[in-house]
């Protein structure tokens, strides 16, 4: 393996496994600065290689174009989760992968996620490991009603969990726990979910973006509001638990954070995800550096660039049935301050994120009130 403190500069080419709008994101960010781009996807023209240098269509476990791309490529980094972790692990000696198959590991199994974050000396909501359906019973009777029960593998925008709020829905968990290990989480009565996106260089170098607030509808993120409606003394213990994290688990690149917020002003990690995220999409506009850019600037062993937020802003997701209210939107005086993000994904389908719209100004009760507008006139 390559120096893991080797500066990879502009001019290199930069490998991307996964090629969706998060590995297109990457993309732009890093052919702005000059790079090129590979990209590794199982589907032909995908969002991400429809700005790449190079495209390989191969499954994620495929080992042969793994090495192929990791060969092509000067530095390598993932642009989800759900890539097998012990297939990273094996194909990290054929070329330079600074993040390593750990985070890939550690997010994909929610038990193992949640130890490793409380082995950190850091709070996750109060769970139990469920293997079948005693363990589902004892848990309930421990946590309590409602519950929420998740697979430990897979699922994501709500799939793979159901929420149990009776004796009668505890039938409903057996199709779960059929599936394999899942966890049994305490039900959260939470003022708002924030996220907290931390990014380290190779180099050793950490920086946290603004909090961001976070508003889901049908178990998928809709909107994003920064700067977060909370107190100063909560964002900067969020702040700090995110770089904690980050420093105690070793990860490079880009860590999304996902805390509940109790009324006592306490913090509970949800999860995480080792990559960008889609509450992190604000920052494209709103932040003197994106997301993006300060994960490319960070797998890179560059200098991490300014997260100074530069306005306020509220990001709310365009899915498939959105798609119609689109070209309302561009003609319509609420466009003056607003940013259209589309993915140019081929295939239209209901809860499909296909891009996003970012609201900006300095009143964030007005860019609020703008988004209400643009939800209500669009419906």
């Amino acid at each position: 393996m390559k120096c893991m403190t080797k500066a990879i500069l502009p001019g290199s080419t930069i490998g991307i496994i996964g090629g969706g709008q998060l590995g297109r994101m990457m993309a732009i960010a890093a052919k702005t600065m000059g790079y090129k781009i590979a990209v590794l996807e199982p589907v032909n023209d995908g969002p991400c290689a429809k700005v790449a240098d190079i495209e390989i269509n191969a499954a994620y476990h495929d080992k042969e174009a793994l090495k192929k791309l990791m060969e092509l490529s000067d530095v390598v980094t993932y642009e989800f989760e759900n890539i097998p972790g012990k297939i990273i692990e094996e194909i990290c000696e054929y070329g330079y992968l600074p993040q390593g198959a750990m985070p890939l590991i550690i997010s994909q199994d929610r038990a193992l996620e949640k130890k490793t974050i409380q082995n950190c000396g850091l709070k996750t909501v109060p769970f139990k490991i469920i293997n079948d359906l005693t363990d589902l019973k004892s848990g309930i009777k421990e946590l309590g009603l409602p519950a929420v029960l998740k697979t430990c593998h897979g699922g994501y925008d709500g799939k793979g969990q159901i929420i149990i709020t009776s004796d009668a829905d505890i039938e409903k968990g057996l199709s779960l726990i059929e599936t394999g290990t899942c966890v049994l989480e305490k039900y959260i009565d939470f003022i708002c979910e924030i996220s907290v996106i931390v990014a380290k260089s190779t180099i050793g170098e950490i920086s946290v973006f603004p909090i961001a607030e976070n508003i889901h509808q049908h178990n998928i993120l809709h909107q994003t509001i920064v700067p977060a409606r909370i107190d100063e003394k909560t964002k900067e213990r969020a702040g700090k638990i995110g770089m904690e994290l980050m420093n105690n688990l070793g990860f490079v690149g880009t860590l999304a954070i996902e805390c509940f917020v109790l009324s006592d002003g306490d913090i509970l990690i949800n999860e995480i995800a080792p990559r960008p995220h889609n509450s992190g999409h604000y920052t494209i506009d709103a932040c003197m550096t994106s997301q993006f850019e300060q994960h490319i600037r960070a797998i890179c062993g560059l200098k991490l660039g300014s997260t100074t937020l530069l306005t306020s802003s509220v990001m709310v997701n365009i899915l498939g049935q959105d798609m119609r209210k689109i070209p309302n939107l561009i003609h319509d005086k609420l466009f003056k301050q607003a940013k259209l993000h589309l993915y140019e994904k081929s295939i239209v389908k209901e809860n499909r994120k296909m891009g996003h719209i970012t609201f900006l100004g300095d009143d964030l009760a007005e860019i609020i009130l703008s988004v209400n507008k643009y939800l209500n006139e669009s419906r």
